[in-house]
């Protein structure tokens, strides 16, 4: 890196957080652009080397049981393998994650085993 980068990151290393933004403000202005949108072109750029950006791995969050609690901690009990004071301590303190980076099909598959017991689920 040359030395003329060098001395702007070091400045910016020196400023505070309102001082950055200000930064960002007065580039954006005389260049007439906005950050925002050049990291929106960015990500969309790096997603498109992925098979399409299709995400593989999920995270599996029980956001309620509904009204049918007892079905719910049943299911949760199934699904996690946990004793059912457990299992219902995670309906209880919804919203939980049920499963982290589970599979496409396996994800789905829980979130309609909940869904069928009554309860709602979030695949993130």
């Amino acid at each position: 890196m040359s030395e003329k980068f060098d001395k702007i990151i070091e400045e910016v290393k020196n400023m505070s957080v309102l001082e950055l933004s200000e930064l960002v403000s007065a580039l954006e202005e005389e260049f007439g652009v906005s950050a925002a949108a050049a990291q929106v072109v960015v990500g969309a750029g790096e997603a498109g080397g992925e098979a399409a950006g299709e995400k593989t791995d999920f995270e599996v969050v029980l956001l309620s049981a509904g009204d049918a609690k007892l079905k719910v901690v049943k299911v949760v009990r199934e699904i996690t393998g946990l004793p059912l004071k457990e299992a219902k301590a995670i309906v209880d303190g919804a919203p939980k994650t049920l499963k982290e980076s589970a599979p496409k099909e396996e994800a789905e598959e829980i979130k309609a085993k909940v869904e069928e017991a009554g309860g709602q689920v979030d695949l993130k």
